[in-house]
């Protein structure tokens, strides 16, 4: 499989986890691709960096940008999609807004800071990066928008309300973030550009949660790596009336009848 032969992509937060994967598998068919992140060298406290990403990814030939950037601070972030075009040699094609802040606490206790972060990452960055990707694509007539989002979005039915993470702004973002996606969609459509959103079915077990998790890791709560990257690549590459789709990647799976690959596309998972 090589759909991705020509394209430029940008995929934020890929120094690791579900970002580092999609961007592993964008390379593997094809793609010239862009990473961005804060951590650009391994540290200590969690796995994964871009240097590590882009050392994976390197090996298919393609050109690789190196984004180091804070998408927290709108200074920072304000020319992001500029440089992965200028870094790339044209024009960004496929955005995949995968960064995000997960903090959990209750809401009675949520800071102010943590609100602003949060807010920040999960919202505000993901629109501000559309806002710049987006007129190109549409003066090119074709592109991609794949929004990273979340099953904490819903909201809990009760009472009784199951013993769950307290998860209620994290949530309350990404709740902002699928509207977003489809109010983008509804303005785009016709243009050329899609604009889709993927949570995981069950969570995805990634560095990030390893490190939340340690020892309390139960396999059983998780869904593979490959399973949400194939959905997510599979937005990637959709038609131009397939936008405006908002939904969790196993149903994504079963409902356009496709089986997760592995990250370099050699095969089934």
């Amino acid at each position: 499989m090589q759909r991705f032969v020509g394209r430029r992509a940008l995929v934020t937060g890929a120094s690791r986890g579900i970002g580092a994967g999609i961007a592993h598998r964008l390379a593997a068919e094809g793609a010239a691709v862009g990473i961005a992140a804060r951590t650009a060298a391994p540290r200590d406290e969690i796995a994964g960096s871009l240097e590590e990403t882009a050392r994976v990814i390197e090996r298919y030939g393609n050109a690789v940008a190196t984004l180091v950037v804070d998408l927290g601070s709108p200074d920072a972030r304000a020319d992001l999609v500029a440089r992965a075009a200028a870094a790339l040699d044209g024009p960004i094609e496929i955005l995949v807004n995968n960064a995000a802040a997960s903090m959990h606490g209750p809401l009675l206790t949520y800071t102010p800071k943590r609100r602003g972060i949060t807010w920040q990452l999960n919202v505000e960055a993901p629109l501000d990066l559309a806002q710049q990707a987006i007129p190109t694509m549409q003066g090119i007539g074709h592109g991609w928008v794949v929004n990273l989002t979340s099953g904490s979005a819903r909201h809990e039915p009760g009472p009784p309300f199951r013993d769950a993470l307290p998860t209620g702004y994290y949530g309350a973002s990404k709740a902002a973030l699928d509207r977003l996606t489809n109010a983008l969609a509804l303005e785009t459509h016709g243009t050329g550009v899609r604009v889709n959103a993927i949570r995981p079915r069950a969570a995805v077990r990634s560095e990030g949660a390893d490190a939340i998790l340690g020892a309390d890791f139960d396999p059983r709560r998780f869904e593979p790596m490959e399973s949400m990257v194939e959905a997510a690549v599979a937005l990637c590459a959709c038609g131009p009336d397939q936008t405006g789709w908002v939904g969790d990647s196993l149903t994504l799976l079963d409902e356009w009848d496709l089986v997760p690959r592995r990250l370099d596309a050699s095969g089934p998972a």
